[in-house]
């Protein structure tokens, strides 16, 4: 049984549901962010970054969203949640989750993780008031430019589709006007209404806008 570590509102998420769309067997253990239990020396034995998510299997642990989504792909191929033939679509759907772990995820997160760039209140300041404006550059790209179809992939939910809704819901919070990205909005109410999801997200008690 596999095992995953988690906090509710972060990119954990998106494994989960893979786990979950793959009817992989697993735990799901909360980190609890509230009190730093990811500096824990319990925690960090198991990732010594400090962050989540983090999968461990029998063969050892994983970290970094991308990573753990393409080993459940490849791991459950009965699931079909990637183009494993097709060493080239599996590439563009390691691309686009690149894109979101690298790019967007971090334009986010220099709204509340500023520290990580720079000590100064002033600088720390100038990086939250950019955020409305990266995020919103970076939803427009995949809203024009990204999306193939209802899914993100085209006509077939890959991995791609739970990490950009766990991504995706954050962005009221960072300021995207909404209605400047109907595609991605329909998306991720067209995911809420698949039952794997809405089991991570009941697990995991988050709050999706």
């Amino acid at each position: 049984m596999f095992r995953l570590y988690y906090a509710p509102g972060t990119c954990a998420l998106a494994t989960h549901i893979a786990l979950e769309e793959a009817d992989a067997p697993y735990e799901a253990v909360l980190v609890d962010f509230s009190s730093q239990s990811q500096r824990s020396p319990e925690y960090l034995a198991v990732n010594p970054k400090g962050r989540v998510p983090a999968l461990v299997t029998d063969s050892g642990t994983l970290t970094e969203t991308p990573a753990l989504l393409c080993f459940v792909a490849q791991r459950f191929p009965e699931a079909e949640l990637a183009p494993l033939a097709d060493p080239f679509a599996l590439a563009q759907a390691q691309e686009f989750n690149s894109y979101l772990c690298s790019t967007v995820h971090v334009a986010h997160a220099h709204r509340m993780r500023g520290t990580r760039w720079a000590d100064d209140a002033a600088a720390i300041e100038a990086m939250k008031r950019k955020v409305p404006s990266n995020v919103t550059e970076c939803f427009e790209l995949i809203e024009h430019k990204l999306m193939k179809g209802p899914w993100v992939m085209g006509d077939k939910y890959t991995i791609c589709d739970p990490y950009l809704f766990t991504i995706a819901s954050w962005i009221e919070g960072d300021g995207v006007d909404t209605a400047k990205v109907p595609r991605v909005m329909d998306h991720r109410a067209r995911m809420l209404t698949r039952p794997a999801v809405q089991n991570a997200v009941a697990a995991e008690g988050t709050q999706i806008p």
